[in-house]
């Protein structure tokens, strides 16, 4: 498995370095199927660290006067599935210089390492989109709801935290995204809202599947956009339940995959199919993250659940890792790598950042 990993890892950066090589900051790397690893490069061989099978994703860097180096990644294994409860201690920190000829081991205790809360600079959106066709509405709506609620109270921190929100929509189908629930951070709204759903609330019992998914994506992208403009960091999580195909014919299964395809990579895509009408093909294709299937309603909340996890799971895999480093204004752009230990798991990742600037002491 480690040498088929390694392989493939060194087959996409040499295509990648073929195809950006005039990039100046990180290249993309994907070494898993769903291609969803984030901004990063592999670290220089002279470090030795050998194959990774933890993935850390760079979402973001940047740096603060008078010394502070600071991180936003994500850690995923081989095959995605998020790594959460890491702690400062498990990560090692290497820096290169201009006139450094391999990395240097930083101290963790004397450059102050530490992962620190990221609810200042992060918020983890989760759009929770509900199929409320006729199907629905006339066969499983008790079903829905209580596994919609279940969801909820797994997803959602006991008490509220503007960095954790949630939305609700739903779909029948019309041309249109229904709202259910705005985003918020409030648990007891999101039920409320959840709990009002009545069987008359649509007024077209087809199925817009793939609009809901094109359209709950632009919302997810607007989020981030919204976030980057006020220097938040964000991740979206977008979870689609259905209990069949589209039917609306509105918009094309090929707009649809595309729009997940090329959707930022930011956007996690969890689907939950209902009964034996649903396209699983089509479902795992919209649900790159993660998809579940319920043979019958009953089955329902458990599925619900399952997903549930994976999402809490992935918002808590984000880590704001920083650091007091050593160097100097003067010695400009400098190479970093972060190495983290799992058990008898390790990962790594080499970014760079400049030091411009940077004088003695560290807040």
């Amino acid at each position: 498995m480690k040498t088929r990993l390694h392989l493939l890892l060194f087959s996409l950066v040499t295509s990648l370095f073929i195809s950006c090589g005039n990039a100046d900051d990180d290249v993309n790397f994907n070494i898993n199927p769903g291609g969803d690893l984030g901004i990063g490069k592999p670290v220089d061989d002279c470090l030795n660290l050998g194959e990774n099978d933890l993935i850390l994703s760079i979402q973001d860097k940047f740096t603060t006067l008078p010394g502070k180096v600071s991180i936003f990644f994500r850690v995923s294994d081989a095959q995605g599935t998020p790594v959460a409860g890491l702690t400062a201690d498990q990560f090692t920190i290497y820096e290169q210089g201009r006139n450094d000829e391999c990395f240097n081991t930083i101290s963790t205790s004397e450059s102050f390492a530490r992962i620190s809360p990221n609810s200042q600079i992060f918020s983890n959106n989760t759009l929770l989109v509900l199929d409320l066709s006729n199907s629905v509405l006339s066969n499983s709506l008790n079903e829905l709801k209580s596994a919609s609620i279940s969801f909820i109270d797994n997803v959602m921190p006991e008490s509220s935290q503007e960095s954790f929100k949630m939305a609700i929509y739903w779909f029948d189908g019309e041309d249109k995204l229904h709202l259910l629930q705005p985003l918020t951070p409030v648990k007891e709204e999101l039920t409320l809202a959840v709990e009002g759903i009545t069987q008359d609330i649509s007024n077209d019992p087809s199925t817009d599947l793939y609009g809901a998914v094109i359209k709950s994506t632009n919302i997810a992208e607007d989020l981030l956009d919204d976030a980057r403009a006020n220097a938040t960091i964000s991740a979206a999580s977008i979870v689609i339940f259905t209990d069949g195909t589209d039917q609306a014919s509105r918009y094309s299964e090929r707009d649809a995959l595309q729009k997940v395809e090329n959707a930022d990579l930011n956007i996690s895509f969890f689907t939950i199919g209902l009964g034996a009408e649903i396209d699983a093909e089509v479902l795992s294709d919209i649900g790159r993250t993660f998809s579940v299937f319920a043979g019958n309603k009953e089955e329902l909340e458990s599925t619900f659940n399952d997903i549930s996890f994976r999402v809490s799971e992935r918002a808590n895999s984000y880590y704001l890792f920083e650091y007091c480093t050593p160097k100097r204004d003067g010695s400009g752009v400098n190479n970093l790598a972060i190495q983290v230990i799992d058990g008898s798991r390790q990962g790594a990742v080499q970014t760079e950042f400049n030091a411009t600037g940077f004088t003695g002491g560290c807040q």
